[in-house]
């Protein structure tokens, strides 16, 4: 089977590793506007052959997009509109309720199947891509009845070779529940990270006194603006109401403060442990 991957970073790299380390036969098709990263794919064995983008997609079995939301939304219907008859696009963007509602109108939508892997790390760049990245990770799949059956049957036994765990939901559903468990996170890290930065201008010192605490609050302070920023405006109206609810509890925390209300705040402590018991779960 043919696979291009268009975009050779942290997601593109990872998935056609991942699947290198199978008993199955695939060929990839790397795809990527920045030359240094498309020879660095295929000097670390991320692909199998470069190609500019039309030759790449008419070759490939499967096409899969790993590249920023703001680009996908220009590419989405041009690289369909190329597709095969009897190919298959997916897409690896972290937002799904506008990319779906870009191709809705398309002639060849059901060739298109909506997916986002929750994995990942602050790296990016053909250099951070890892095989481990995928397995075991949750792969969501959106608007599942928009797409044809043997698309979606193909993008599920692949994702299960991975060993990834498939969770089917609207697109909608999708994007309000990450501005929440993903979108939000990063928010709350670039902020403590700008925050700090801000601080250490009086105080050079202070990030010789940052532990292992600071240092894993702020580590997804690292992630790459070109990916993120699009991510907020495409999903702002979600994460927009995500952050009044932050900023409530960031404000409720304040006052207690301000009170030294040490009773409450460790009555909010107490109770919000409870996620260690919910993260375990998802964990195991």
């Amino acid at each position: 089977m043919n696979i291009c991957i268009v975009g050779l970073g942290l997601l593109g790299g990872s998935f056609a590793l991942g699947l290198k380390q199978l008993p199955y036969h695939y060929h990839f098709i790397g795809v990527d506007n920045n030359p240094e990263h498309a020879a660095k794919a295929l000097e670390l064995g991320l692909v199998d052959e470069i190609s500019d983008l039309e030759a790449g997609v008419k070759k490939a079995d499967l096409t899969v997009l790993a590249v920023p939301v703001n680009a996908l939304i220009a590419m989405l219907n041009p690289v369909l509109d190329m597709l095969p008859e009897k190919a298959t696009l997916i897409d690896f963007g972290s937002t799904k309720e506008l990319i779906c509602g870009v191709v809705q109108n398309n002639p060849k939508r059901a060739q298109f199947v909506a997916v986002h892997p929750i994995a990942g790390t602050e790296n990016s760049g053909p250099e951070a891509a890892f095989a481990g990245l995928l397995p075991r990770k949750i792969m969501i799949i959106c608007d599942k009845e928009k797409s044809r059956p043997e698309s979606v049957k193909l993008v599920e036994d692949i994702f299960r070779q991975l060993d990834m765990r498939l969770s089917y939901m609207p697109a909608d559903s999708h994007d309000l529940h990450l501005a929440y468990v993903s979108h939000l996170s990063h928010i709350s890290s670039f902020a403590l990270g700008a925050t700090v930065l801000e601080k250490e201008k009086d105080e050079e010192n202070i990030f010789n006194m940052a532990g292992s605490g600071f240092s894993s609050t702020v580590r997804l302070a690292k992630s790459s603006p070109e990916m993120w920023a699009p991510i907020f405006t495409q999903n702002s109206r979600n994460i927009s109401a995500a952050l009044d609810s932050y900023i409530r509890k960031l404000q409720e925390f304040k006052n207690m403060i301000d009170n030294q209300d040490e009773a409450a705040s460790f009555e909010l402590m107490k109770k919000t442990n409870d996620i260690r018991r919910i993260l375990s779960g998802i964990d195991q």
